[in-house]
């Protein structure tokens, strides 16, 4: 049986402030799929809304303009997949082996409150399947509940951008929350590395956080190897 993974990206463009742009940050894509591809894994994406997912411009600069990203950019076939991502109620969760959530700072406004999203990561979660993220990513996770009302994350140790990561890239002031923090609340065992910004992943059972934008290939090799 073929692996099939949902790779998850933001409808969003802008913070609160609609001068600062943001979206989907292209390596976290782009790193994973690479190593899902490499498996032999089938791939969809998922947006919150369906339809395009914007690029964050932070990510197609030096030194995040990898050349993973920078194939990814200059391909039109790879590019169509982001203009035309499907929807959660377009998803039957039981054609998926694996949720995986990519970041970006737009993330933490579109994916708390969708839904569907919640429903999938539900669904994979509780038969077996493996929920996975990668920096912001993890804010796909905040609101997410079992079918006991317990949030998925409680008990769970969890990794994603940290506090001290956002005052780094000086955007402190512009995000909406404190995504660490808001974990913390929610009962998860939050983790992180000694450093910032070094490849950092933790697997608890089958949930598996990548930390910061470096940490997408980590986090999608953890989940590889799990399936």
């Amino acid at each position: 049986m073929t692996r099939r993974i949902l790779n998850v990206v933001t409808n969003v463009g802008h913070y609160d402030d609609p001068d600062h742009p943001t979206g989907l940050w292209l390596s976290e894509l782009t790193h994973a799929w690479h190593v899902f591809e490499g498996r032999g894994f089938e791939q969809v994406i998922v947006s919150p809304a369906g339809g395009k997912s914007p690029l964050e411009p932070r990510s197609l600069k030096f030194p995040n303009y990898d050349k993973s990203a920078k194939d990814w950019h200059a391909d039109p076939e790879r590019m169509a997949l982001l203009e035309n991502t499907v929807s959660p109620d377009q998803v039957d969760s039981a054609d998926f082996d694996a949720i995986f959530f990519t970041g970006g700072h737009a993330v933490m406004y579109d994916f708390p409150g969708s839904e569907g999203l919640q429903r999938i990561s539900r669904e994979i979660f509780e038969r077996g399947g493996i929920v996975s993220s990668v920096c912001h990513g993890y804010c796909g996770l905040l609101d997410t509940k079992l079918s006991d009302g317990s949030y998925l994350v409680a008990g769970r140790k969890v990794t994603g951008f940290a506090w001290q990561e956002e005052v780094l890239a000086r955007v402190n002031k512009l995000v909406p929350y404190n995504a660490e923090e808001e974990m913390k609340k929610r009962g998860a065992l939050y983790e992180k590395a000694k450093l910032p910004f070094v490849s950092y992943a933790v697997v608890d059972g089958n949930l598996v956080t990548g930390q910061n934008p470096g940490s997408a290939k980590e986090t999608a090799e953890k989940v590889a190897a799990l399936l």
